[in-house]
């Protein structure tokens, strides 16, 4: 992967690339893809966590299938902006995806991120725009997608 040529610390490294964001859960975790060329992020499905951990071939699958060039996980914080209970299972999380599959793994914030995603299916719900109700690994996968936008915009970090 080139340097980083980003003009802020943190933020996409330059040229186009894909990602991948994971918003890490106990039961579930909700994935997205996105590109810094369009700085747009769409959900995936969401994988299932197994009774011992992460389903890492579901998770080696979707890696091979996106081939992105860096990985996002998000870190729950609490409101008051220290880390919840479920921070450190996250960043074990985003330690162990790196090792794995040797790439890249940002952080970033995803205070209140299944809140915002949750809104927004409601409203696609209510618009017409989606027909199906709304299960939670769609959530999930939509909060991967807002954590992803978020790191597109240049906030997070980016582990190297």
């Amino acid at each position: 992967m080139p340097p980083d040529t980003s003009p802020y610390p943190g933020s996409p490294p330059a040229g186009p690339l894909v990602a991948l964001a994971f918003d890490f859960g106990h039961k579930r975790i909700g994935l997205a893809v996105g590109s810094t060329l369009t700085g747009t992020a769409a959900p995936r499905p969401a994988i299932a966590m197994l009774p011992g951990g992460p389903d890492w071939a579901a998770i080696g699958r979707e890696i091979r299938a996106q081939v992105p060039k860096v990985l996002v996980v998000g870190v729950p914080y609490n409101a008051d902006g220290s880390e919840s209970v479920m921070a450190g299972a996250a960043r074990r999380f985003a330690r162990e995806l790196g090792t794995r599959f040797n790439l890249p793994v940002g952080e970033v914030d995803e205070r209140w991120s299944s809140i915002e995603a949750g809104a927004a299916l409601k409203h696609q719900r209510a618009s017409g725009q989606r027909r199906r109700r709304i299960q939670k690994q769609d959530i999930d996968s939509a909060a991967a997608a807002v954590i992803l936008t978020r790191w597109l915009a240049g906030e997070g970090d980016l582990a190297r």
